[in-house]
Parts: C-alpha cells; sequence; structure tokens
C-alpha cells in the first residue's frame, strides 16, 4: 500500500499562533503548471472553534471577495475543524500577497450587509448562516493581523 503524508497533519497545532497565512502546500502538475495551497487561520487551533453559521457565512461572503482580489482561485474550503480556511490557486503566489488579500476580503466582510446565495436552490444548508456571526470573527482577525504587523510580525508563523 502506497504511503500517504497529508500535510495538515504534519503541522504541530500548537506551536501556532492565530490568526496567520501559511503556505501549505504547492504542487507542480505534469503540464508544469503550479498550484498553491495557503491555510488561513482564524482562531488558536484547540482553544477557539468558530460556530457552523459564522463559517458557513464566511465561506459565502469570501468566495466572491477573495476572487475580486486573487487571479485564479481554484477553491475556498472551510477546515473540518472550524478553524480557518484553506484556499486553492493556479500560481505560485507569496504568503504576502496572500494576506494582503485576505485582509481586503474581510474588510468587504464587514461592509456587508447580506449573504449571498441563501437559498435553497444555491445552497444545500442555506438555513445554517450568521452573518453577525461573519461580521464578529472578520472584524477579530483583521484587528489581530493589523497588531501583529504593527509589530513587526508578517502575518503567518511557520
Amino acid at each position: 500500500m502506497k504511503s500517504v503524508v497529508v500535510e495538515s497533519f504534519t503541522m504541530d497545532h500548537t506551536k501556532v499562533e492565530a490568526p496567520f497565512v501559511r503556505k501549505c502546500g504547492r504542487i507542480e502538475t505534469p503540464n508544469g503548471d503550479v498550484i498553491t495551497k495557503f491555510d488561513l487561520r482564524f482562531t488558536q487551533p484547540n482553544k477557539e472553534v468558530m460556530p457552523t453559521g459564522a463559517v458557513h457565512a464566511l465561506e459565502h461572503l469570501m468566495a466572491g471577495f477573495i476572487r475580486e482580489e486573487l487571479d485564479h482561485v481554484i477553491d475556498l474550503s472551510p477546515m473540518g475543524c472550524r478553524t480557518g480556511f484553506y484556499l486553492i490557486l493556479i500560481g505560485d503566489i507569496e504568503e504576502r500577497t496572500v494576506l494582503k488579500a485576505w485582509m481586503n476580503s474581510l474588510e468587504k466582510v464587514l461592509e456587508a450587509t447580506e449573504i449571498p446565495a441563501v437559498n435553497p436552490i444555491q445552497c444545500g444548508n442555506y438555513r445554517d448562516m450568521s452573518l453577525f456571526g461573519a461580521h464578529e470573527y472578520a472584524r477579530e482577525v483583521v484587528e489581530r493581523l493589523k497588531q501583529k504587523l504593527n509589530t513587526g510580525g508578517n502575518g503567518h508563523e511557520i
């Protein structure tokens, strides 16, 4: 049987300080295209967890906002642990670029007055959404990232 390494299981979740952006994967396709995966961590692993309504609303909001900020987005998916999202892009993108796009996206979340695609046709669980929760987590992450950047941090810990 083939030995498989799941990258997220190799990270020591006790040694990171959320929020952060982390480049957690890079593959080159047989045609030479590069696909890059990022960890957009909102809350501290094993200490804080976002409720599903907030995560779901953030997913719907950021799905569009992150694509306004970055080209070649393949996917933005919530982590099962509900502490952040994975962002997958075509191209070899730097963490700093993703950090700026993420912060801009979260600023747009804070300005949002409604969540897109909240209906039974466009969403498989449209009743489980919290715009209030999305605003709260976006606000907290933006404030904490700004503090990190103002104190000489770079927004990523690993």
